[in-house]
């Protein structure tokens, strides 16, 4: 999501006043059969060419998706958290997964076969619809960060990863974002790790991050990303 312009962020806080889509109550209500894993840190949810068979929500914790092209070389795709779907491209006809995703903290999920959401989506008609306005957020975020790839400055992009990986929008002015490597970052940046290790100490200095138990994102680090 390229926050360019303060009209952008204003349509931001306008979206964020909506109600928020509570997938653990949908799967509740719903009744959906599904069971609790739990993986450790650095442990394969699923692999890159495995058959896609299920869907999983991100109970507690944190994941990684990353794709490895035909070279060896891995690009990390995104960084997501609780209340987050992954791997619901099975639902319109993925038959193997596109990327891997990788547990980045000690992680509870649910996992629910195919063909269970499927009868649930075709079934509750009013959580359906919920659903895939989750869903169409989540690919606009997606689309939103090939723009921020392609037209904004390492700096601009590293503010906006960890504006996104503290959940930017909630009602504390301070987040705690899990716990991410540089040399991940980097590579969700598109940048070499001395260059987010020059950026990092500059945040730190200007107040906009701080580490106390772990790293903080305060929400002033918004400047950054809308400054011209």
């Amino acid at each position: 999501m390229t926050i360019a312009s303060p009209r952008k962020a204003k349509s931001k806080a306008r979206r964020k006043e909506e109600p928020a889509f509570d997938a653990l109550a949908f799967l509740h209500s719903a009744g959906v059969a599904r069971k609790v894993v739990e993986f450790r840190k650095s442990q394969k949810i699923y692999s890159q060419g495995e058959p896609a068979t299920t869907v999983v929500y991100i109970q507690e914790g944190g994941v990684k998706l990353s794709v490895v092209n035909e070279v060896g070389k891995e690009a990390v795709v995104a960084i997501l958290g609780p209340a987050d779907f992954i791997g619901e491209g099975c639902l319109a006809g993925q038959e193997f997964r596109m990327g891997t995703a990788t547990a980045i903290t000690p992680t509870a999920a649910l996992i629910i076969e195919k063909n269970e959401m499927m009868r649930v989506l075709h079934a509750e008609h009013e959580l359906s619809d919920r659903f895939m306005s989750y869903i169409l957020s989540r690919n606009i975020r997606i689309e939103e960060d090939l723009i921020d790839q392609l037209f904004n400055s390492s700096e601009k992009r590293l503010a906006r990863t960890l504006l996104l990986l503290a959940r930017y929008g909630s009602e504390s002015e301070q987040q705690k974002v899990p716990k991410v490597s540089q040399e991940m970052l980097a590579e969700m940046v598109g940048t070499t790790r001395s260059r987010v290790n020059f950026f990092m100490n500059k945040f730190r200095k200007l107040g906009f991050i701080r580490y106390n138990g772990g790293l903080q994102v305060h929400s002033s680090l918004l400047s950054v990303v809308l400054h011209e």
